[in-house]
């Protein structure tokens, strides 16, 4: 019987201790607005995460380490499933919008981030990890992947 009580006890610890500890600028939605920096493979890119107007929030790319190919074109959006978009300059693509924060599990979700490298989207969450970067993770058919950008405005 003693047995059981812990096991409980220890199941029901493990439901409630989140995964991150309490990084304090996860208590905060509007914590989330700034500017990062964040690679992927050889590319370092910053995105700027902002705030419209219903409140919830948009990430997209500002800056790219290299934003033009061998011949000095700038390198677009190729890979997007949308073809109306492909023709957009990776350097201003859109990564999220309508991403809001979720008080009770102090985390920001509700949306699908977009990758460009690889054209596909994957739902988001977003937290703030214990060294201060931020952690997007992004799941799609029970597979997840976290990147981390740092904060750098």
């Amino acid at each position: 019987m003693c047995n059981r009580s812990v096991i409980s006890f220890v199941i029901t610890l493990l439901l409630y201790v989140p995964l991150f500890s309490q990084n304090p600028l996860n208590d905060k939605a509007e914590n989330l607005l700034g500017l990062y920096e964040g690679t992927q493979g050889k590319m370092i890119f910053r995105a700027k995460i902002e705030k419209e107007a219903d409140g919830t929030y948009l990430g997209r790319i500002v800056w790219l380490n290299r934003d033009k190919d061998a011949h000095g074109n700038l390198l677009l959006d190729t890979k997007n499933p949308d073809r109306t978009l492909r023709t957009t300059p990776l350097r201003e693509v859109v990564l999220f919008r309508g991403l809001h924060y979720d008080v009770h599990h102090a985390n920001w979700r509700g949306c699908k981030i977009y990758d460009p490298q690889r054209g596909i989207s994957a739902k988001l969450t977003a937290r703030f990890a214990d060294d201060g970067r931020l952690a997007l993770t992004g799941s799609l058919l029970g597979i997840s992947e976290t990147v981390y950008w740092k904060k750098i405005n």
